[in-house]
């Protein structure tokens, strides 16, 4: 492991340099856009204000916080989880431990609930909405972010998620159409919804020790493990879905690789019926199932 070098005196273009380079050394898949990152948030600048203020030379108290930032980098702690906040869906998350770090791929999600909405006629209507398991909150607030007249519930077991989830609908101005409760996936839910979607745990629980080290040593485990077979939280939430749906209402859901097929038929024996192959995301792997309840 390459170490970081003594960055006081350097100029911030410098430090850009060094830090990428160790980043690169280190294995690490975006050397320039997280050492950027990592200065650009230690010094409260973007972009434009490093370029404008690269020959600057670092004090010695910003030498030392951004070495510290960067040895948690090479120590392998995503940068998101070093900032503190991650977009998704073009809108900044805040963190916690308890929740998963927001992923391009579950914006797979949000694509397909408001297509399907679309189609529905049901964009600017006063639908009621549910995410299970919503951790930082993402999918919901992206959904309502982009729906006026939406309402939405998320739920989640961690209080601390919950907490996260709902510091977000503040800071997004949206606290005003969402609510959070504590609930073991949806069992705490009543009520009718036009659409329910969720992010579940669905990673084998032998494979977690394999998963990368940024996800295996930092994301909780409890949002990871699927169970033995990784479709535990779909046998819960299919069911569940099922008596909370209205008729021809949607339940729209993330899947790991490869598990279409029986994440489907967990969702046909409990009522519902899948539609069409699973969406894809942006590196062309099913990652999205939608079933809809059957009209009376």
């Amino acid at each position: 492991m390459s170490s970081i070098p003594t960055l006081r005196g350097h100029s911030l273009d410098g430090t850009r340099r060094a830090l990428a380079a160790v980043f690169k050394a280190n294995g690490i898949d975006s050397p320039e856009l997280d050492a950027r990152l990592l200065i650009g948030h230690a010094l409260g600048l973007d972009l434009t204000g490093l370029i404008v203020a690269a020959a600057r030379t670092l004090s010695a108290e910003e030498a030392v916080t951004i070495e510290a930032m960067a040895q948690r980098r090479v120590a392998g702690e995503p940068v998101a989880r070093i900032l503190g906040h991650k977009e998704f869906w073009g809108l900044s998350f805040d963190l916690s431990p308890a929740t998963l770090v927001p992923r391009p791929d579950t914006e797979t999600v949000v694509q397909t609930a408001l297509a399907f909405l679309r189609d529905e006629g049901m964009t600017d209507r006063p639908i009621r909405i549910a995410d299970i398991g919503t951790g930082t909150g993402a999918i919901l607030l992206a959904l309502l972010s982009e729906l006026p007249q939406a309402i939405g519930i998320g739920t989640d077991i961690s209080r601390e998620a919950l907490a996260t989830a709902e510091s977000n609908a503040e800071h997004l101005d949206l606290i005003s159409r969402a609510a959070f409760i504590e609930s073991d996936y949806a069992s705490e839910l009543d009520g009718a919804f036009d659409m329910i979607v969720s992010n579940p745990p669905y990673i084998r629980s032998q494979d977690i020790d394999g998963l990368p080290l940024d996800v295996r040593a930092h994301d909780p485990h409890l949002a990871l493990d699927g169970g033995d077979d990784g479709l535990d939280a779909y046998r819960a939430i299919a069911p569940q879905a099922a008596s909370l749906l209205r008729p021809k209402a949607a339940l729209i859901l993330e899947i790991g690789q490869g598990q279409g097929a029986d994440v489907s038929r967990i969702l046909a024996d409990a009522g519902l019926t899948p539609e069409g192959a699973p969406r894809a995301d942006l590196a062309g792997i099913g990652r999205v199932v939608l079933a809809r309840k059957p009209a009376i």
